[in-house]
């Protein structure tokens, strides 16, 4: 009889190594021969609206392209709550399963987006945590109602990924309550972390609380671990969703509203089609586009904007004084304005967060507020600017003195002219000058362009002018 010949260690890792090899092949093979696809996009900045458009944009490619998995290759310290809070929500609805892979940093609200995905690799010595709300200003904690609503969505984003493993005791595939003390400091975890800090987790602590599903050193690697042998696609930003990201930037939205009312502000001070209302036309045009194509704007929100500016007009221009008219008109413009900014559902907010809604509102008020303020303050100072000033070039300084012919007309002697004729001795475009009776008088014609040399007939007077239509 033979001895059986006893397996050295250096067999034993011979037979792991074949087996594993075996394995690796009949995988790849497997992947190939499925025409497994996965695509990968980037996140490497600031989150704000430039990040959600290219993420949104990569989702919507990874559905045409069909493809069966896609990597979220993510470094970055965090940024706007709104948007982020947007992109975990893009993540959480999409039907393909998102990996994150976190390299470095996945701080602030890329913890929340990276909490979000189905899986989360991370690279050695990178981090994720720290998502306590800060000011975007000054960097100060934001007051505590804004910690408990991060706590909520945090512990909420943690929860939609039950666990199903062997562990029973683990209802969850990551723990909501590290998700929460990501966010506060008083949120404690006995053996994790205490009461005082804000918990921010490395790749091995990380891999020890199984919040992250495993160490790799790239992209590629988390890959091939996701779908050996599948296609891989990339996600390319174009430079129309870097475009559309920054008009949608909340900085760039404030200053258009600034443009918005401080041309419809300075158009009403001198009525008239000018350069200020070309500026807001311009500047609202540039504000409703980009949501308008992201889905954001809806055609009723719109109308609701531009219904407000013609109440605005009709305050002003028709109706005297100002009521109901106006006070509507103002309450149109806010709500065009800021109901575009939110995903609602024509008028159901019931998927939009709290958060967004009050973002929104606020983003509109403050720079309503401070554009009549800019307006007023500008206003004053041009009226009040000193002869050979800068400002004093961009107002009229001349008077017309009686001395130098310029004298008054009695309203009762224009009255008088009413259903008289007479000729254009300028072009009215529509103000000019009318000759009736042999006398000059300042017009202003019905509305038509009426050529000089044109018979006229006065229908009323207006403002020391008499209103003429063509004959």
């Amino acid at each position: 009889m033979h001895k059986n010949t006893p397996i050295t260690r250096e067999m034993k890792y011979i037979i792991l190594t074949i087996l594993l090899t075996l394995v690796g092949l009949g995988t790849h093979a497997s992947a190939q021969s499925r025409g497994e696809k996965v695509l990968v996009f980037d996140i490497k900045e600031e989150i704000g609206s430039t990040a959600w458009i290219h993420t949104s944009e990569a989702l919507r490619q990874a559905r045409s392209s069909r493809v069966d998995h896609v990597v979220l290759h993510m470094n970055t310290y965090g940024g706007e709550v709104s948007f982020a809070d947007s992109i975990r929500s893009a993540i959480l609805a999409s039907r393909i399963p998102v990996y994150a892979f976190v390299d470095v940093n996945a701080a602030s609200a890329g913890a929340l987006i990276a909490t979000a995905c189905d899986s989360i690799f991370m690279s050695p010595g990178s981090s994720i945590g720290a998502a306590t709300v800060v000011s975007g200003t000054d960097g100060e904690k934001m007051p505590d109602k804004y910690q408990s609503y991060m706590r909520g969505i945090m512990r909420s984003t943690a929860e939609a990924h039950p666990w199903q493993g062997p562990d029973t005791t683990r209802l969850f595939l990551r723990d909501p309550r590290i998700a929460e003390a990501f966010v506060d400091e008083a949120v404690a975890i006995p053996g994790i972390i205490d009461s005082a800090h804000v918990l921010t987790l490395t790749a091995l602590e990380a891999m020890k609380l199984n919040y992250c599903e495993g160490i790799m050193h790239s992209v590629d690697e988390v890959v091939t671990h996701v779908a050996p042998g599948a296609v891989v696609e990339r996600y390319t930003p174009t430079a129309y969703d870097n475009i559309k990201g920054g008009l949608m930037s909340t900085w760039l939205r404030g200053i258009l509203i600034l443009f918005i009312i401080g041309g419809i502000y300075f158009e009403i001070q001198s009525p008239g089609i000018g350069v200020a209302l070309f500026v807001a036309i311009g500047a609202a045009i540039l504000y409703f586009a980009p949501l308008y194509m992201d889905g954001l704007a809806a055609n009723w929100e719109i109308l609701v904007f531009l219904l407000g500016i013609g109440l605005l007009a009709a305050e002003v221009f028709v109706i005297p004084g100002f009521g109901v008219a106006g006070v509507s008109g103002i309450i149109c413009i806010v709500a065009g304005l800021v109901l575009s900014l939110m995903g609602n559902d024509g008028l159901s907010f019931e998927g939009v967060p709290s958060d967004i809604i009050s973002a929104s509102l606020w983003t509109v008020i403050l720079s309503i507020v401070t554009s009549v303020g800019l307006c007023v303050f500008l206003g004053r100072k041009f009226f009040k600017a000193k002869k050979g000033s800068p400002l004093a070039r961009l107002t009229l300084e001349t008077t017309q003195q009686s001395a130098e012919g310029y004298v008054g007309v009695e309203k009762d002697a224009l009255d008088a002219l009413v259903g008289q004729s007479g000729t254009a001795t300028t072009d009215l475009r529509p103000g000019g000058k009318v000759s009736v009776g042999g006398t000059l008088y300042d017009a202003i014609s019905d509305g038509s362009y009426i050529e000089r040399g044109s018979g006229v007939k006065v229908m009323s007077t207006s403002s020391g002018q008499v209103v003429v239509r063509k004959e």
